[in-house]
């Protein structure tokens, strides 16, 4: 369990850094791309549980 606690630490911690690095134009619109990246890679851990939870886990 302390491994997917690990995995899963890194991949928020890989979707999150690149959400900082968006900084908007100077008078243009802003950039979202790095927070639709965050919310996918949210989206994914979820799933990627559910499919562990599910056919994977030692009851």
């Amino acid at each position: 369990m302390k491994k997917l606690g690990l995995l899963t630490g890194i991949t928020v911690l890989a979707g999150v850094l690149p959400a900082f690095a968006n900084a908007p134009a100077e008078g243009g619109p802003p950039d979202y791309s790095g927070i639709t990246g965050l919310y996918y890679t949210l989206i994914a851990v979820i799933l990627g549980y559910g499919v562990y939870d599910t056919f994977f886990k030692k009851s």
